[in-house]
């Protein structure tokens, strides 16, 4: 078995779902965000759109500060 000397671990991947769960509000509006690039950072991976749980955490953090994370 491969095992990957010195890189960091994978993040959980969230759902839009379940980004959106954790910011409290629909997906719609998370869907909207992402078209407007309001949105935490956001990849498309085997045709979904995923969130790494870091940036979710990340954007929130930023929220609070004032600004937005992108």
């Amino acid at each position: 078995m491969a095992t990957r000397q010195g890189v960091p671990p994978l993040d959980r991947l969230l759902t839009v779902r379940e980004a959106a769960a954790r910011l409290n509000r629909t997906e719609a509006a998370l869907r909207f965000q992402i078209y407007q690039g309001t949105a935490p950072r956001s990849a498309k991976i085997g045709g979904r759109r995923m969130f790494r749980e870091s940036d979710i955490e990340s954007w929130i953090i930023a929220a609070f500060e004032g600004r937005e994370a992108h």
